[in-house]
């Protein structure tokens, strides 16, 4: 749908770089894309499909079928997250140690895939907790590779359309996931192992089109670990992993508010695997626009603007409304925030690194990122359990309100120049 009708090369330096669209011609505009981004593109959505199908269930398979605790739960979400951290490091460096990003990535992906089945094998919290942690190592190990290919195939003035393009494509998947699981779940009675099986060969196809139509990316070489970590000395890299992590540490999880959803609307457990689905629409439908957005009037705003629509659903959860209008509401605010924030923090962050450290430098954010956000879990988690769930998301409310204000300050508000 995105491909490319034709690309030049910089001379400078090796990027594929695809014509400038002509303006007004939005419609153009999104198919100048390398194709290596249509095909990873191509990679995530499949494995967002057997992915999704797992996280949609996961919530409700936990809480209601194992009967955790809010805090317990609070625990392995932000386990369940928060296990990509270190490992984001080990991939972006294996990666850009001998620029086989394409490699890498295909190792975590096969981790995951092989994760699948084992779900049906644990049987204990201890069980379940080993093979989540299993599961996100492999997404830690791909994600900083996958995103440094994205990078590293894009002209650095069109960095906001290639992921705005690629997380589209991604989130077609995590739209169809949860749909897939609720038919599963459905044909098989309200059995979950059917869903795993089904999500396992779908995963496998993901890892088969990596491995086919993915071409890695030649270049520059990166050095060692501390090299690595040298990136945070770039003062304006180092203020936008500040801002980052600031704010992942007042961002209530995927899996937290949509059971605050379902117990503030009471809605029928059998729908609760197509919440996400919700979320996913609005983030398809927005992800290509706020990603030329953020290249025309500056991904540091369109990051911040991100927040505030999350702020707003909050808001919404916390307001009168009821039913129907809420769920709507709260699912679409919660969809522009993922759409004007994940690609968009990565096109902020990528043109600032050098390609030789371009993976591990998008590790480095991101494991910061991923940890902020498994420490918000539990406090979350905790929260709740002591205040309750209303309390604890004023809480939130509250906290991500000065999070915003001084990442605003961290960050500024200016455009970046091409």
């Amino acid at each position: 749908m995105y491909l490319s009708s034709g690309r030049v090369a910089d001379a400078a330096s090796g990027v594929d770089r695809p014509p400038r669209p002509r303006r007004g011609s939005r419609r153009r505009a999104l198919r100048l894309v390398a194709p290596n981004v249509v095909a990873l593109g191509a990679v995530s959505l499949i494995t967002d499909v057997s992915s999704e199908m797992v996280t949609a269930v996961l919530p409700l398979y936990l809480v209601a079928g194992l009967g955790l605790s809010p805090l317990a739960f609070g625990f392995l979400d932000g386990l369940y997250g928060g296990a990509t951290a270190l490992v984001r490091l080990v991939g972006g460096h294996a990666a850009d140690r001998r620029s086989r990003h394409k490699l890498v990535a295909g190792t975590g992906y096969a981790l995951s895939a092989l994760c699948k089945p084992a779900l049906m094998l644990a049987a204990s919290v201890p069980a379940v907790a080993a093979v989540l942690v299993a599961d996100r190592a492999g997404k830690g190990v791909r994600t900083a590779p996958r995103d440094a290919l994205i990078s590293l195939s894009s002209p650095p003035g069109a960095q906001g359309r290639a992921f705005g393009v690629h997380r589209a494509m991604d989130t077609t998947g995590a739209l169809l996931g949860p749909l897939a699981a609720f038919g599963v779940l459905a044909a098989a009675h309200q059995e979950y192992d059917p869903v795993f099986v089904v999500s396992f060969c779908v995963a496998v196809l993901g890892v088969l089109v990596l491995a086919l139509f993915v071409r890695d990316r030649e270049g520059a070489t990166g050095g060692t670990v501390r090299a690595t970590l040298a990136v945070l000395r770039r003062a304006e890299f180092a203020r936008v992993c500040a801002g980052a992590v600031l704010l992942g540490a007042v961002t209530v999880s995927d899996s937290f508010l949509y059971l605050l959803l379902q117990r503030f609307t009471d809605l029928p457990v059998r729908y609760f695997p197509l919440l996400p689905v919700g979320t996913a629409a609005t983030y398809l439908l927005l992800a290509v626009p706020l990603g030329l957005a953020a290249d025309r009037a500056g991904r540091r705003r369109v990051f911040l603007a991100g927040h505030a629509a999350l702020l707003a659903a909050y808001a919404v959860l916390l307001s009168p409304l009821n039913g129907m209008v809420l769920v709507a509401c709260c699912l679409a605010l919660h969809g522009a925030f993922y759409a004007a924030t994940d690609g968009v923090l990565m096109a902020l962050a990528g043109p600032m690194l050098p390609e030789g450290t371009r993976g591990g430098g998008l590790a480095v954010l991101q494991t910061g990122q991923a940890m902020a956000r498994f420490a918000a879990s539990l406090a979350f988690g905790a929260a709740w359990t002591w205040w309750g769930p209303r309390t604890a998301l004023w809480a939130a409310a509250l906290l991500l309100t000065a999070a915003g204000a001084g990442a605003a300050a961290l960050l500024g508000t200016r455009k970046e120049t091409a």
